[in-house]
C-alpha cells in the first residue's frame, strides 16, 4: 500500500546532506515554514537555497541564511539591508539573482526535461555578460538552463497517502515547479484527506512528485 506520510518533522528531513541544493517555494503564502525550521535543527551545512525572495529580514528564508547553513543563495531579490544582503556584504555568502519569470521557467525546464531554452529576458543587462546570446525572430535572447534541486521543501493545504497535493491561492506558483524540479519532494500539509476525496482538478501536484510527506496542522 502505498503511504508518503513520515511521522514527523525529523523523520521527514532524514538524510539531507551537506552541499544539497533546496529548492523553497512560497510567494506571498505557500511556505514550508515548519520544514525550513527543521532544516535548521537537522543540520545540513553548505547548502545552496533556491527561493524567490531573498529580501526579507524575518521569516523562513532569513531564518535558514541567519544559521549559517547556506554558502550560497538563487533568488530573484534581495535588499541591501536584509540578512541575505548583510551576508552578502560581508562575503558569507554568494548571490546568484535571477529574474523571477526566468526563475519560474528555469525550475519547470528541470522538471519537465529541458536541456535549456532562450529568453529576451536579461539579454540586453549586465546579466547577459560573459554568456551566450543569440537572435531569435529580431529579438537578443540570452541562454538559460534548468534548475534542479536535491531537495524541495513544500507547503499544501491538503494531502492525500499518494501525496497528491492542494495548495491555495498564491502557493500554486513555486510549490509544483519546485516540486517537480528536485529528487526529492518533501511536503508539509495542514489537512490529510482520504484517497480519492480530492477532485482531479483540484490536485495541483500529483503525487507521483512526491516523496515524503507531514501532517502539520494549522
Amino acid at each position: 500500500m502505498i503511504d508518503k506520510f513520515v511521522p514527523d518533522v525529523a523523520a521527514a528531513l532524514a538524510g539531507i546532506a551537506d552541499g544539497s541544493v533546496i529548492l523553497l517555494p512560497g510567494f506571498g503564502n505557500g511556505m514550508a515554514e515548519t520544514l525550513a525550521a527543521g532544516l535548521i535543527a537537522q543540520g545540513a551545512r553548505n547548502l545552496t537555497l533556491v527561493a524567490n525572495s531573498g529580501g526579507r529580514d524575518t521569516g523562513p528564508v532569513a531564518d535558514i541564511l541567519a544559521s549559517g547553513h547556506v554558502a550560497r543563495l538563487i533568488c530573484s531579490f534581495v535588499r541591501a539591508d536584509s540578512v541575505a544582503g548583510r551576508l552578502f556584504g560581508a562575503a558569507k555568502l554568494e548571490l546568484e539573482i535571477v529574474p523571477q519569470g526566468t526563475l519560474a521557467e528555469r525550475l519547470r525546464a528541470a522538471g519537465a526535461g529541458i536541456s535549456a531554452f532562450y529568453t529576451p529576458t536579461g539579454a540586453d543587462t549586465l546579466l547577459a555578460e560573459g554568456r551566450e546570446t543569440r537572435i531569435i525572430d529580431g529579438r537578443n535572447c540570452l541562454l538559460e538552463y534548468p534548475l534542479p534541486g536535491d531537495v524541495a521543501l513544500c507547503d499544501a493545504w491538503e494531502a492525500d497517502r499518494w501525496g497528491n497535493l492542494t495548495h491555495r491561492q498564491s502557493a500554486r506558483n513555486f510549490n509544483p515547479v519546485m516540486a517537480m524540479a528536485a529528487k526529492m519532494t518533501i511536503v508539509q500539509t495542514r489537512h490529510v484527506i482520504a484517497l480519492g476525496d480530492i477532485p482531479p482538478e483540484n490536485v495541483h501536484t500529483p503525487g507521483v512528485f512526491v516523496h515524503r510527506v507531514v501532517h502539520v496542522p494549522a
